[in-house]
């Protein structure tokens, strides 16, 4: 009995000295990364693309799991009260990390509840129209809105989505009114304008670029100022006859706040390693989706602070509200 008593007295005093020894064997069993949308929309297709090659880095297996609904607020609530222990990752766009908590003051966490890891990715968003809807360009949707004010609808993966904040801007600068229709993931909202049940969609890359290209959606534009090599055959905003709005939104890694340096640190340089891989680079360039790696947590963390202010003000100019 002394025996056992002195060997957990040394354990806890090595671990207590040298916490990050006894996270050495990080990680040991399988990794869950939590996606707040369904299944089919870009955040699904990221987390799914990175993940096999996360996987590989870390040597363990990475679940994907999908919690939608309150624009991805359940799945980062989720994952803030997860242990602290580096087996549950979110993956977050800034819906999660500043429009949520700028939209909801009820919010069961706090962005500060979240410990950055990486961004891993950006894009813009991409404007496109049921082929029905008689709208052909950029130009014509401004037209036709105005001259039925709230009539034309427009489909998104959720309220506070980088879609739906995207469009709001697009409303607020365009000087028009739609019709907001959120969905639970980008997936559903882009079959939605497919079906014609909605008008068009302020949609992720990898939801729209394949309907697009099968001519079931007309892609009108990208979001960005210029148009971009990542969807070549749609012109930017300048080029569509809306220079004023420009938008393009992030994926990016977190944990619960509490985690380990040294954990944090091996999941970053996994990351790292995953995202530097020609078939990911490639896989996601086919979709739209540009690599977009932070050169460390902590640059990251910095990246976020400047970023809140941009999406912030945005929730506040085109008073977005919780439907």
């Amino acid at each position: 009995m002394r025996s056992k008593l002195l060997a957990w007295v040394i354990f806890t005093l090595a671990w207590q000295v040298n916490p990050v020894s006894a996270q050495a064997a990080y990680p040991s069993k399988p990794i869950k990364v939590v996606v707040g949308f369904a299944p089919g929309g870009a955040a699904d297709y990221v987390a799914r693309t990175v993940g096999e090659h996360l996987s590989r880095a870390l040597g363990q297996p990475i679940v994907i799991e999908n919690k939608a609904g309150a624009g991805s607020s359940i799945a980062a609530d989720s994952v803030a009260k997860s242990a602290a222990d580096g087996y549950t990752v979110l993956i977050a766009s800034p819906s999660s990390i500043s429009v949520n908590p700028a939209l909801n003051s009820k919010l069961g966490y706090k962005p500060s509840d979240l410990l950055p890891v990486s961004k891993i990715t950006a894009s813009p968003l991409v404007i496109a129209a049921f082929p029905g809807a008689g709208i052909s360009s950029v130009k014509e949707l401004i037209a036709k809105a105005k001259s039925s004010p709230g009539i034309l609808n427009y489909a998104t993966s959720g309220n506070g989505s980088a879609p739906h904040l995207g469009a709001a801007l697009f409303s607020q600068v365009a000087g028009i009114q739609m019709t907001h229709i959120p969905f639970r993931g980008g997936g559903p909202a882009i079959q939605s304008v497919v079906a014609g049940d909605t008008h068009l969609t302020f949609g992720t890359p990898p939801s729209v670029l394949p309907m697009v290209q099968a001519g079931r959606l007309k892609g009108l534009a990208v979001s960005t100022l210029e148009r971009t090599p990542l969807v070549p055959d749609l012109p930017g905003m300048r080029e569509a006859g809306l220079p004023e709005f420009g938008i393009e939104f992030w994926y990016g890694l977190f944990v619960p706040a509490g985690t380990a340096p040294a954990i944090v640190n091996k999941l970053f340089s996994a990351t790292q390693q995953a995202m530097q891989q020609p078939s990911v680079k490639a896989a996601l360039a086919r979709e739209g989706t540009d690599v977009s790696v932070s050169a460390s947590p902590e640059q990251f963390a910095a990246f976020l602070r400047e970023d809140e202010k941009f999406w912030v003000k945005l929730v506040k100019d085109a008073d977005v509200k919780i439907n």
